[in-house]
């Protein structure tokens, strides 16, 4: 048995060898298949690790409010850019009491409006927040000059602000921001303050934004009286789940809602936030990989039209193996074990390529400050290979199964 197993491995490679050109070629759609499935899977796993990390970043003692209902499935309306105004300070400072829920440690208010600043001659567009005294205990972050808001100017509505990073080396390039007014939607308002550079945590470019109080941005800038979003810090993250539940109920009943099926709000924790961009990234690397499988089917089907070439060009020699004693499944196995050990290597090539390719791109990322993760997981590489291998069988069955139907004697007279 082993000793058959050998002889035939022998004539597979001896026929790969005598054409390794065409050979080679045979194998690129396989190679570059294989090499497309594994870059994807790669790639898909370390923009996931990313996106994970800078979600993360947030904590997983936070719960997030949104105005507008929404399933488990998927974030709210407002999410979306939708007007909903159902979501008040009034309910912020509810949230704060802790009789209402016990574990709060700090609650922030905040609405976002998207403007054009000015300074002088220079222009820049960012994100206004109007936030609420918790900020800082909340969301975090470090002044790199200046001050930040007082409680009381925090409650008001005066024409201060705090820049991110970014935006004040956008209009203010080497001077001093400090003292300095500039222009927001027709108002001057003072900067009293520059924080550090942060960059990007989860979906906030912390660098981008300018703070200022709540009531200035919704009063003068908006014209509205309600929220984009309030966050609530908990004291630890094993009461995350019961302070959601606090938090709804607390809701409902100042919204004057019975059934949790009519909220006109949104509870979630930030855990829930990397559950949902967990499976949602998982569903796109698959998909991906499943579109870069495709090409797989190219390559089968060009290993499938040089098998049948072949089985023509050797028509004598199968007609003077069968001669010899050879049976056709002997001729079959032949034949078969070629288009599989064609497909076997140009997988391999493939994974080797596409691994290679997945680290340059991991250290080009990497280089740029970025929590991007080198990943090749063993699943990968089974369904890669898994593949090559199927391609083979699914695609050399046809030519092997003709090349062992040949008749012998037919076979030694073809021309």
């Amino acid at each position: 048995m082993l000793e058959n197993f050998r002889q035939l491995m022998s004539l597979v490679l001896r026929a790969l060898l005598s054409n390794k050109t065409r050979s080679f070629l045979t194998m690129l759609g396989i190679i570059i298949g294989v090499g497309a499935v594994i870059l994807i899977m790669s790639l898909g796993a370390g923009a996931q690790s990313l996106i994970l990390g800078q979600l993360d970043g947030f904590g997983s003692d936070l719960i997030g409010i949104l105005p507008g209902q929404s399933d488990e499935k998927g974030p709210p309306a407002s999410v979306f850019g939708v007007k909903v105004t159902t979501l008040k300070l009034s309910d912020a400072e509810a949230l704060r009491l802790e009789s209402n829920v016990s574990y709060v440690r700090a609650v922030a208010a905040y609405y976002n409006a998207s403007v054009m600043l000015s300074w002088q001659d220079q222009s820049y567009g960012a994100d206004l927040n109007g936030i609420t005294g918790d900020y800082l205990a909340v969301d975090g972050g470090e002044l790199a000059s200046g001050r930040f808001f007082s409680d009381d100017e925090l409650k008001s509505s005066l024409r201060l602000v705090v820049l991110g990073s970014q935006v004040a080396d956008e209009l203010f390039g080497d001077n001093d921001p400090i003292g300095q007014r500039i222009k927001v939607k027709n108002q001057f308002v003072t900067v009293i303050g520059v924080m550090k550079p942060r960059g990007q945590v989860g979906f906030t470019n912390y660098d981008d934004l300018v703070l200022a109080p709540l009531s200035f941005v919704q009063r003068e800038i908006a014209g509205v009286d309600y929220l984009s979003a309030i966050r609530v810090k908990i004291d630890d993250a094993r009461n995350v789940d019961e302070s959601m539940l606090m938090i709804s109920q607390v809701l409902r009943e100042r919204h004057e809602i019975d059934n949790p099926n009519d909220d006109d709000f949104s509870v979630r924790s930030f855990r829930d936030a990397l559950n949902l961009v967990t499976t949602i990234t998982d569903a796109l690397r698959y998909f991906l990989a499943a579109m870069a499988a495709l090409s797989l089917l190219v390559g089968g089907i060009g290993i499938m039209n040089i098998m049948l070439v072949s089985v023509t060009e050797r028509t004598r020699e199968i007609g003077l193996r069968k001669a010899l004693g050879a049976t056709s499944s002997q001729v079959l196995n032949q034949f078969l074990f070629e288009a599989i050990a064609l497909t076997l290597i140009g997988g391999i090539i493939g994974l080797i390529f596409g691994a290679l390719f997945s680290y340059l791109i991991a250290i080009i990322v990497q280089s740029l400050d970025y929590s991007w993760d080198f990943v090749i997981s063993p699943s990968s590489v089974i369904i890669a290979i898994g593949l090559s291998i199927f391609v083979g069988v699914i695609f050399g069955y046809y030519p092997a199964k003709r090349a062992s139907r040949l008749s012998p004697i037919e076979a030694l007279r073809y021309e």
